[in-house]
């Protein structure tokens, strides 16, 4: 303890330096004597892609010229309920990037300079939002995300619940929100799934059901198309096969398949060494040892294997927590797992809970030590234990997680405005369609299991 003596007319005085106490009154009026108060700990925060400058799909209202924060933060968390962005604005936990800022500081592992954000201050391109994780916080509900039962006629709970999946639906595509574990394809003797529970429950007054324009795998979750009519089934599969590619005399559809894309989001083992890039790898299949197993691979130059192109944009979320990262992928092709293989074998980040493309990490990973540091304060981050969550429900602190894939974002074409255009029956669009969005813009809420794992990730300091 640090003291001084002091002087006076009736002897030595001694002075020790102590930390400062503070009178706090209790919400029942009682006074006690004590430390300050300790503020709110910082959380980890949680980055929006770079404000794109061009007018936001599927926001016709949005002027690219002048998009606020608090606009602009909506725009990308359309799941979340606007009160829970505007109370992190109201508490100045908001935070922007701004891309004119010096790289030299970012050379030196400083990071770049940020600063708070009012919900007010206008948007300028290519700057980025950072906001806490706790943003997509969400309740888990107790009633976790079920599987309709093996059958080709589903009963009336069952079709209640399949219509529930539902996001959109018009003359010409359906979206709906896939729950996992689910397969898009069936063949005998698989009986549910989605392009047969769809037949069977989702015509809605049509001759047949919807049929598939895309695949998600068995165990992802998140966006699925589905077209309605022959023609608009012919031009989504086209425009999917080929992604940006569908083209045609019409400018306006070439622009809205120039805008086309897929986000999806994921639970990662590991951290990419670069935070965002573009990953150009491509892809092969091989035949196991068994000579009926299957799998994907990154084609090797001297393999006689054939290979076909596959590109993935990335960027990273967030910090790594328990020894995972939270990432933002964006297929620029549409291969058979591409994202899995992209991720396991280019990053050398499996996802958690593939098994196929990650096994030997996840049987490392579960037996390592981790300490993780909140980069910004060098502080080491404490995992938070939600009350009332069974974690075992395919968590990433389960011991079997499920697989954290979600389609997440979806941008397309509004083909129902432009059918008439594509099929030639007319040369331009109906004028009473001429006020419908040229692009339609869908953002799915992830599955049970990864709002878990997302609330755990939440970390906080200590």
């Amino acid at each position: 303890m640090w003291r001084q003596r002091v002087l006076v007319s009736s002897g030595v005085r001694l002075f020790s330096r102590v930390a400062p106490q503070v009178v706090r009154v209790t919400a029942k009026n009682v006074a006690k004597l004590g430390s300050p108060k300790e503020g709110p700990k910082p959380r980890q925060l949680l980055s929006l892609p770079p404000f794109p400058g061009f007018p936001l799909p599927g926001k016709k209202s949005l002027n690219a010229c002048h998009v606020t924060a608090i606009s602009w933060a909506k725009y990308y968390f359309d799941e979340i309920q606007d009160s829970v962005i505007q109370s992190h604005f109201n508490k100045s936990l908001v935070q922007i990037e701004y891309p004119s800022s010096s790289d030299s500081v970012e050379k030196e592992g400083l990071g770049k300079p940020m600063r708070k954000i009012k919900p007010s201050d206008v948007m300028e391109v290519g700057a980025r939002i950072h906001i806490p994780v706790s943003v997509a916080e969400t309740a888990i509900s107790k009633r976790f995300d079920t599987i309709p039962s093996g059958t080709l006629y589903p009963n009336a709970d069952e079709i209640e619940y399949l219509q529930r999946l539902v996001k959109y639906k018009d003359s010409a595509l359906l979206v709906l929100n896939k729950p996992p574990k689910v397969p898009v394809k069936g063949n005998m003797p698989i009986h549910n799934s989605m392009d047969a529970l769809a037949a069977a429950a989702l015509s809605y007054g049509y001759d047949e059901g919807p049929k598939l324009v895309h695949r998600l795998d068995r165990e992802s979750s998140g966006l699925l198309l589905m077209g309605r009519t022959k023609e608009s089934i012919a031009h989504l599969q086209l425009l999917f096969s080929y992604i940006n590619k569908a083209q045609s005399k019409c400018q306006a559809w070439n622009d809205a398949c120039e805008a086309t894309y897929q986000r999806y989001w994921a639970l990662v083992i590991g951290s990419p060494k670069d935070k965002e890039g573009l990953i150009s790898a491509r892809l092969s299949k091989v035949l196991l040892d068994d000579g009926k197993t299957e799998r994907v691979v990154l084609a090797q130059h001297s393999s006689l294997e054939p290979s076909r192109e596959a590109v993935t944009e990335y960027r990273v979320l967030g910090p790594t927590i328990n020894g995972c990262s939270w990432i933002e992928l964006r297929p620029l092709t549409s291969r058979k797992h591409q994202l899995r293989v992209h991720c396991a074998e280019a990053l050398g980040t499996p996802i958690v809970g593939d098994y196929k493309y990650g096994w030997f990490v996840h049987r490392r990973w579960k037996q390592m030590p981790r300490i993780d540091i909140e980069p910004s304060s060098g502080k080491p981050y404490k995992l938070r234990w939600p009350e009332g969550v069974d974690i075992q429900k395919g968590s990433v602190l389960a011991k079997v997680p499920l697989l954290h894939l979600h389609c997440r974002e979806l941008v397309l074409p509004n083909i129902a405005k432009f059918l008439d255009v594509l099929d030639g029956k007319s040369e331009n669009v109906h004028p009473a369609l001429g006020t419908r969005p040229d692009l339609l813009r869908f953002v799915a809420s992830m599955p049970s299991h990864m709002k878990i794992s997302w609330n755990l990730m939440s970390s906080y300091l200590v």
